[in-house]
């Protein structure tokens, strides 16, 4: 799922929601450091269980991110995506996702 996130600047960004099957949620840019396309629209590939490896797969060329740093996990990618942290209410009527798109983080 891709969301559209203003930051304190002003500036909008696209960023990727992406759900664990244990229930976790990761916030990465959205889109692919290789190809131009659109993460958000990738498949989700994980180990299951809390903790447990994630991923999302660009459609575009297959390259698969980690959903936590956001790292490539195989080519064609070489570059990783900036993530971004999450933060999740717990309302009565579901849940409330925030992302802080004022602190994007890089894997070195």
């Amino acid at each position: 799922m891709t969301i559209s996130v203003e930051a304190d600047t002003g500036a909008a960004c696209l960023i990727a929601l992406v759900r664990s099957s244990a229930g976790e949620v990761f916030a990465l840019d959205d889109e692919c450091s290789h190809g131009r396309a659109s993460l958000g629209d990738g498949d989700v590939e994980d180990s299951g269980g809390l903790g447990g490896d994630c991923a999302v797969e660009c459609w575009k060329h297959g390259s698969q991110f980690d959903a936590r740093t956001g790292r490539p996990l195989n080519l064609p990618a070489t570059q990783p995506v900036a993530t971004y942290p999450v933060r999740i209410e717990a309302r009565d009527e579901g849940e409330i996702v925030q992302v802080d798109a004022d602190a994007p983080a890089l894997a070195l």
